[in-house]
């Protein structure tokens, strides 16, 4: 916290709010904000919704891996089996459940919170909750449809994750985060 008028005190309230985009997985605003030295200023803002990731971790230390392609980037990338929070009335955790489930075939009896996080705060609303799931069963995977249909699935070494974060072959921001503080959570067990 900081005294009154001090750098960080200042109430940024938003006085406008225009939408120019309401698509199947974003939205798109433009806010005006107030700013300290009394003017204002647009933010392009990308409305998203939440979204869950599930550093799977089985009985031989292995974390479950999916690989996929992203379009905005290009390529396929190694990710944390992961979701929208898009289901009315679903809570995070059963997000979680569902996912795992429908991208790997398993399912898993023991559910920690690793960490939550914000992607990029500049322009996004999306929060991404993470968790560690252990106890995983194969109980084999729904029928997938769209890239999910095209998505490689691979249990490796939970050290050659974190190896595979620090030299750069796992470059998604939230399985990098997903990734490291589950390792960090787990060596403080």
């Amino acid at each position: 916290m900081s005294p009154s008028g001090a750098p960080g005190s200042h109430d940024y309230r938003t006085i406008s709010s225009r939408e120019i985009f309401d698509g199947r997985i974003v939205r798109l605003r433009i806010d005006t904000l107030t700013m300290p030295d009394g003017g204002t200023a647009d933010r392009e803002i990308c409305g998203h919704d939440d979204a869950v990731a599930v550093v799977a971790v089985d009985s031989e230390n292995q974390i479950v891996l999916v690989r996929q392609y992203r379009h905005a980037v290009g390529e396929r990338l190694w990710e944390l089996p992961a979701g929208l929070c898009d289901v009315d009335g679903e809570r995070p955790l059963e997000t979680g459940r569902r996912e795992l489930l429908e991208e790997t075939g398993f399912e898993a009896t023991d559910w920690r919170d690793v960490v939550e996080i914000v992607p990029s705060p500049g322009f996004s609303t999306e929060r991404v909750h993470i968790y560690l799931a252990t106890g995983l069963r194969e109980v084999g995977r729904p029928e997938a449809t769209h890239e999910e249909a095209d998505m490689e699935i691979v249990r490796i070494p939970f050290d050659e994750a974190v190896d595979a974060v620090l030299d750069g072959r796992i470059v998604n921001g939230i399985a990098v985060s997903g990734i490291l503080a589950a390792r960090a959570l787990l060596a403080r067990d």
